[in-house]
């Protein structure tokens, strides 16, 4: 369970482009919503109004963007104050950032995979911990998609698994990453997900990429969940047993109620596992 959340959830990004579609979507069309607090910190005005009325009549998760857990600059205290004060307002049930970093002497406007290293493992795990005490609350980590890794004393579930460890904190499993990585690195991304521990375990996201190529993949957000991730999710939901998920989606959008068949596949998958 994520904060508040029942595990047997389906939920869509909350995305600026879907506002309107989504304060008309059905009743119980999908069961939460997840933002960036990034995109929405001091945003008023109809966008503001907009957010208000779903965060009143839906439980929100927040997925950070730009906190920058792995970078080498110290982490930014007032946007984590602030950051708190958005979590606290919108009873967000779940506030997840991704391990990686965006920012070294400024943003860099992507998220950079961090060395596989004990180093990099007491880095960030420091890090985690010191933005845990300034938000008052647990921090689930998102495994993110590469291309490259700078370099690696130990495989990638193993250091999840040691950050999580040091850290002390959780893990939102994104599994259309795995895949994206598996082709993309060359391992097995079943094996993959049974390496990672159940109990730190509190949400998964799905989403879709672009295939370029037999052995890349790019996490685009842009288009459809493929059948092979439908799988891994199935898979994954077997070995580690069934937490909310969420669909998401960036650019490229369908009509809402294609993105709503999409949620709607989460919750028939989620009910083979009572």
């Amino acid at each position: 369970m994520a904060g508040d959340l029942p595990t047997h959830a389906a939920g869509l990004g909350l995305r600026r482009a879907l506002l309107d579609d989504l304060l008309k979507a059905p009743a119980g069309a999908f069961d939460f919503l997840e933002c960036a607090p990034d995109n929405w910190i001091g945003v008023g005005g109809v966008f503001g109004d907009a957010l208000d009325r779903l965060a009143s009549h839906h439980p929100l998760t927040c997925h950070g963007l730009s906190l920058s857990l792995g970078g080498p600059d110290p982490l930014d205290l007032e946007f984590l104050r602030q950051t708190r004060e958005f979590l606290d307002r919108h009873q967000v049930a779940l506030y997840s950032e991704h391990l990686s970093y965006c920012a070294a002497d400024g943003q860099l406007y992507d998220l950079l995979p961090l060395p596989f290293t004990e180093a990099a493992v007491q880095h960030v795990a420091a890090r985690i911990r010191q933005a845990q005490d300034v938000l008052g609350r647990r921090i689930a980590i998102e495994n993110i998609s590469s291309y490259a890794i700078p370099s690696a004393e130990m495989d990638e579930a193993s250091f999840i698994r040691a950050v999580l460890k040091a850290a002390d904190c959780d893990l939102l499993l994104d599994v259309n990453n795995v895949c994206v990585n598996a082709c993309n690195h060359g391992y097995d991304a079943r094996a993959f997900i049974a390496a990672l521990p159940s109990d730190r375990i509190v949400a998964y996201h799905i989403a879709g990429h672009d295939d370029r190529g037999p052995d890349l993949k790019i996490d685009t957000h842009g288009a459809p969940v493929c059948e092979d991730v439908w799988a891994l999710l199935d898979h994954t939901y077997a070995v580690h047993g069934v937490r909310p998920t969420l669909l998401e989606r960036d650019f490229r959008f369908p009509p809402l109620t294609v993105l709503l068949d999409e949620v709607a596949r989460i919750r028939t998958l989620q009910a083979a596992y009572p």
